[in-house]
């Protein structure tokens, strides 16, 4: 909620500045207006306080999207493998997929008798645990993690 008010009241010192702005400068150029100490630091004033808003308002929402998890349908789901992909999807700053060592990726799945959906389950959950680490070294960590448990 507080979002939407710091919004809404940005859009409209937004809006009105930038008529205020609009019509002084229209007013000096076509030479209604003329130009003195008075109406030079006026428009500087109407400016700079355009640009404080604007830069506030886009610093909010990029703030605001940050930080709101995002879900497919709009509200998260109890499943658990959605829950799993759910909570790596909205890790901040999540590098984009990279590509993955074939051959760890085969041992793994090796490892499983050939569950390639369980070796992604347990990719995504040491992404959960370990976020911000190459894609790699995730393959790495599940295969150690799996070999430690069987011992």
């Amino acid at each position: 909620m507080g979002h939407k008010v710091v919004i809404s009241t940005a859009t409209f010192i937004l809006f009105i500045t930038g008529l205020l702005l609009g019509y002084v400068i229209s007013q000096l150029v076509l030479g209604f207006l003329h130009l003195n100490l008075l109406t030079f630091l006026g428009t500087l004033s109407l400016i700079i306080i355009f640009a404080i808003v604007y830069y506030a308002l886009f610093w909010d929402l990029r703030k605001q999207q940050s930080q709101s998890p995002s879900f497919p349908n709009g509200e998260p789901s109890n499943s658990p493998q959605s829950e799993v992909t759910g909570v790596i999807s909205n890790i901040p700053n999540n590098p984009p997929p990279k590509a993955i060592n074939p051959s760890l990726e085969n041992k793994l799945v090796s490892l499983l008798a050939g569950d390639i959906d369980a070796a992604e389950r347990l990719v995504a959950k040491v992404k959960q645990e370990y976020p911000g680490m190459p894609e790699n070294w995730y393959w790495e960590r599940a295969i150690a993690d799996l070999e430690r448990d069987r011992r």
